[in-house]
């Protein structure tokens, strides 16, 4: 008989075991989209919404918080007290650390001098903006209090103007914005970096600012570059001005301000003395360049920089050779230094708690609601105080026609709780009119007294009336808003501190060296990769490469000093040419252009064109069937402009770009699958840019213009098919001896 075996004794988990099995249960699988929106999200709204954009008042919670903590410590009026101080109070406000904070009061000094409007009163050492080795002092060395101009920013604040919120720890309640009487949000430069958005605004000049919101609230339509013409820098500077580009980045609030340096020459002492540079760098990268430069053998002409910035303001002296034109010298520094640079602008700002890029225009109309806003609540908040006075002068009235009844009401009453509800029944008053009127001094009880609390009655019903007319008129509130803003551009004059050039009159660059010129070819992928090869290297090189799903898209022979002019899906040209490009081989992928350019966001090739002696002409085809006809000649200019805004009309997306010589025949083809030729001789070349064209292909609701080429570059045998004398036509259906496809069949996939 078979012995059954014992089962054996159940063996116990280790800890370590239990450790890893608790683990494993305590693990929740979550979708990396929902982990995301859950925990990444909030934080990513929260530095948009709570740190880094700017809102329409012009400041920064951070910098609102100082502010504020400042108005209350009383130093608007009061004598300065120690950086230390205001930092640690601030931090009622502001839990973000001492030193955060110490660094925002930094930025808003005098002393540093980075804004044109400085709103701290500071003593001591607060560093330079020009200076990114110049460290500022400790806050326990430096003092400081608000500057007059900060007196805008906090008129009538306790008039219920601006809403209150509380603190972080409920201890007490601050500003969401601060009143100002002036659009702050373009007279300080602000810039800040949120998650997947930045903000970079430049500052403008108080004076034209107020002058143009003025215009703005007389004349809605006030043409806003007449009365701000540039932005101004409080490093000074010159600002070279193109006319067509600050239109543009006043309407989008995208774009770029060039500024260079100010400087004059010691003839006796051969010394270029800089003394204004641009807001964007800083004196030390000036010298590191300049430096690089000299030792790299490419300013033979510089003997000697050196930094001589004192007490008296910025100056940097450069020592030249002799026969050396101290002119072209400066023509060459700005275009190899910093000392020629451009801002970026982006004007994105909170409005209602969403971020939004807004031009000058907008901006401007989007303050004067908000302010008109402020001085209505602040109307109805002294209609409402002197109402309650009122009321309370009325229940005096009721009083004093009977004084002797009311004291004999008060003397034979016995309790003292009592004293008011008798008052209000003897006279037929409320109770705050009651509590009023039982406070008041035997003294007072005079014929004297009764009079002037009547005479003070009948003014307090005119200014009643007067402000309830104001409340109710916008045009009063208008005409509040733009008294404020001339006493601001009384009390703080603010001359200009950068000189504006256009760009018409400032001389175009010269290159040092000559350019050496030789044969190459240009390779362009529809990716927008550029190479430029030479023939040699062509012959021995191999197969082109192209990174995956890329490939050719244009080529051309040419010299290495062609110039370049590539167009772009964003209505813009850049300029530049061949020899700015370093050899390459076919074995490589070339350069990007959008990078390369320095091309804005979401921008891409779409075209590259030789224009040579700009003689020729460029059709555009766009989507809705029209074509325009643009002379070359449009797109040469005197100075040397990298980039030109609005190089085509951009109603309508760009389907074909093709550069004529002579007149010549041209397909259309639509998405209908018809397809249409015509000359070009049909077409009026037209002398602006931004000319919408003339249609030449009719479409149908549903259908669009698909592309353009040259006849010869086509697949159409029947020419006499799609041939029209005169534009727009709809063209015909393509056949299919005219498609250039050739259809796959089975006995093709058989062999």
């Amino acid at each position: 008989m078979a012995r059954k075996k014992d089962n054996p004794a159940p063996r116990h988990a280790t800890a370590e075991e239990q450790n890893v099995m608790g683990l494993r249960s305590a693990v929740v699988e979550q979708p990396v989209t929902e982990t995301l929106e859950n925990n990444y999200m909030p934080y990513a709204m929260s530095v948009i919404v709570s740190r880094a954009i700017p809102e329409i008042d012009g400041f920064k919670p951070s910098h609102r918080k100082l502010l504020y903590c400042m108005y209350k410590m009383g130093l608007l009026t009061g004598a300065r007290t120690k950086s230390a101080n205001i930092v640690g109070a601030t931090m009622h406000y502001n839990p973000h650390g001492d030193s955060a904070i110490y660094d925002t009061m930094v930025r808003l000094s005098r002393g540093y001098g980075a804004l044109l409007t400085p709103f701290v009163d500071s003593k001591g050492n607060f560093g330079k903006v020009y200076s990114r080795d110049m460290a500022w002092a400790a806050s326990r060395y430096t003092e400081a209090k608000l500057a007059p101009v900060c007196a805008e920013l906090f008129r009538d604040i306790d008039k219920d103007t601006v809403d209150f919120v509380p603190n972080y720890d409920n201890s007490t309640t601050e500003p969401t914005l601060l009143p100002t009487t002036f659009p702050n949000v373009l007279v300080s430069a602000n810039m800040g970096i949120a998650v997947g958005m930045a903000s970079n605004i430049c500052g403008f000049n108080l004076g034209e600012v107020c002058e143009t919101t003025i215009a703005l609230l007389k004349d809605p339509e006030h043409n806003i570059l007449t009365t701000l013409p540039a932005p101004d820098f409080p490093t000074g500077g010159e600002i070279v001005c193109d006319p067509g580009e600050m239109e543009a980045l006043y309407k989008t609030g995208r774009g770029g301000v060039k500024v260079r340096a100010r400087w004059r020459f010691d003839a006796k002492e051969r010394v270029i003395e800089i003394y204004e540079i641009p807001y964007s760098t800083t004196v030390e990268a000036i010298i590191d360049k300049v430096a690089e430069l000299v030792k790299a053998g490419k300013l033979r002409e510089v003997s000697d920089m050196r930094d001589e910035t004192d007490l008296n303001g910025l100056k940097l002296a450069i020592d030249i050779k002799r026969d050396v034109e101290p002119e072209k010298l400066m023509q060459k520094l700005f275009r190899m230094t910093p000392l020629q640079d451009s801002f970026a602008c982006n004007f994105n700002i909170l409005l209602g708690g969403t971020p939004r890029v807004c031009g000058v225009g907008e901006i401007l109309d989007e303050w004067i609601a908000w302010r008109l806003e402020c001085v209505r609540r602040r109307v109805y908040f002294d209609v409402s105080k002197k109402k309650e006075k009122l009321h309370l002068l009325n229940g005096l009235k009721k009083i004093l026609l009977d004084i002797d009844r009311a004291i004999s009401i008060i003397r034979s009453t016995e309790r003292e709780s009592d004293v008011v509800p008798n008052l209000m029944i003897g006279f037929g008053i409320d109770q705050v009119q009651a509590e009023y009127v039982a406070e008041i001094k035997l003294r007072n009880i005079n014929r004297e007294y009764i009079l002037k609390r009547t005479e003070e009655t009948d003014e307090l019903e005119r200014e009643i009336a007067e402000l309830e007319d104001t409340l109710a008129s916008r045009r009063k509130l208008r005409a509040i808003i733009i008294s404020e803003l001339q006493q601001v551009m009384k009390k703080y004059p603010s001359p200009r501190r950068s000189v504006i050039r256009y760009a018409a009159d400032v001389p175009e660059e010269p290159e040092d060296e000559p350019v050496e010129d030789y044969p190459v070819n240009l390779f362009l992928s529809r990716e927008g990769y550029f190479k430029k090869i030479t023939p040699l290297s062509l012959r021995m090189g191999g197969e082109q490469k192209y990174k995956e799903n890329d490939g050719p898209s244009q080529s051309f022979e040419t010299t290495n000093r062609a110039e370049m002019l590539v167009f772009t899906d964003k209505a813009q040209v850049y300029k530049c040419r061949a020899a700015d490009f370093a050899d390459t081989k076919a074995s490589q992928l070339g350069v990007y252009l959008p990078g390369h350019l320095g091309m804005d966001d979401g921008e891409s090739v779409f075209s590259l064109v030789l224009p040579g002696d700009y003689r020729g002409e460029v059709l555009f085809f766009f989507e809705n069937g029209k074509c325009a006809r643009v002379p070359l000649q449009s797109y040469a200019t005197k100075t040397n402009r990298k980039r030109l805004t609005g190089a085509y009309c951009d109603k309508s997306p760009l389907r074909a770009l093709l550069v004529l010589t002579e007149e010549q025949n041209i397909a259309v083809f639509s998405t209908e699958g018809r397809a249409l030729v015509f000359n070009t001789a049909l077409l009026a070349p037209k002398a602006s840019r931004a000319t919408q064209g003339v249609a030449v292909m009719t479409l149908k609701p549903k259908y669009r213009l698909e592309s353009a080429a040259f006849l010869p570059d086509t697949t159409i045998r029947n020419l006499a098919r799609y041939r029209v004398r005169s534009v727009p036509a709809a063209g015909a259906l393509l056949r299919e001896e005219d498609r250039g496809e050739r259809q796959m069949t089975l006995l093709d996939g058989a062999e």
